[in-house]
């Protein structure tokens, strides 16, 4: 229980073993975009002599780290331990679960993310999807320069409250959304709602796509006030088909799968009362949900491949 760092070595050793896996399961090759998925999750505490800990929102008290994982395979690339009352849009860890994800990735897909990369650098393109703490400018333009692509919830707020507004009198603008493999929901309606918002606070070429399907008992809160839908928006600077593009950050949802996986290892539980080895103790856990994930992507199959821990155990 003392202060201490995970070592450099480790993280590039796991980095290594990554890329290895990742090319025996063939997610190396293709050209489609590798996402990462950023979420942060209250962990409780029921003991107030651990370094780093404090109340969180819900009246609970403990931890709230950051974390950052690979759609593709559910791996927990990069986490920031952070205390309870971490603010949830806080740029600074937004913008470090990233970069520390992006130098766990293979070389090949990792080139050209850094800080300041040339654009020519790219060999296969990275998308960051995050809730509404990540809508942040800073957030935004951090993801610009280091040429990853973003989408992010947006902020209910009055400019937006007008768009939608204004959008329900037009005609055409509204299309039928549809699932992840192409398929049409007749359940819900998304349109492009860029023209009628003013993006020049936004990195250039920002889109604002909205999602509007019938209010539900139960439903989350509202992009915008209604009785009838319940309204649902984003902002990406992604070229395509605004359908396409609701369906891809609709799989922002994986997040809490791949947070519920990371949990049944361990960082439930951090037993040091020094920040510094609770830290260690978190990237050990992180690694050792990985080593459990390349198991499964090389060794299993069938729904073996997505079975959490408890399953495996």
């Amino acid at each position: 229980d003392r202060d201490c760092d995970a070592p450099g070595s480790q993280r590039l050793a796991g980095g290594e073993v990554r890329e290895k896996v990742w090319d025996q399961a063939g997610l190396l090759k293709g050209e489609e975009p590798v996402v990462l998925d950023i979420d942060a999750s209250l962990v409780e505490i029921h003991s107030e002599n651990k370094e780093g800990t404090a109340p969180n929102s819900n009246g609970g008290y403990g931890f709230h780290p950051m974390l950052c994982f690979a759609d593709a395979t559910g791996e927990a690339l990069a986490g920031v331990l952070r205390p309870g009352n971490a603010g949830v849009n806080t740029v600074a860890d937004h913008v470090t679960v990233p970069d520390d994800a992006i130098g766990q990735l293979p070389r090949e897909i990792a080139a050209g993310h850094g800080h300041g990369d040339d654009a020519e650098l790219v060999g296969r393109s990275v998308i960051v999807r995050a809730d509404s703490a990540g809508c942040t400018t800073g957030f935004l333009t951090a993801c610009r320069s280091r040429n990853i692509g973003f989408l992010v919830t947006a902020r209910s707020n009055a400019q937006l409250h007008a768009a939608i507004s204004d959008a329900e009198n037009v005609q055409g603008v509204w299309l039928e959304a549809v699932t992840k493999d192409g398929e049409v929901r007749d359940d819900a309606m998304v349109a492009d709602l860029t023209e009628l918002i003013d993006t020049s606070g936004l990195p250039d070429h920002t889109r604002f796509i909205v999602r509007k399907e019938p209010l539900h008992p139960g439903a989350q809160r509202s992009l915008f006030p209604s009785l009838e839908f319940r309204y649902w928006g984003f902002y990406t600077d992604q070229d395509g088909d605004p359908r396409a593009l609701d369906a891809t950050m609709r799989a922002h949802a994986h997040v809490e799968s791949h947070i519920q996986r990371l949990k049944d290892s361990g960082p439930c539980r951090f037993p040091f009362t020094r920040l510094g080895a609770n830290e260690a103790w978190m990237f050990a856990v992180m690694l050792s949900a990985d080593l459990a994930r390349w198991f499964q992507l090389v060794c299993l199959e069938g729904s073996w491949q997505q079975a959490r821990p408890k399953a495996l155990r």
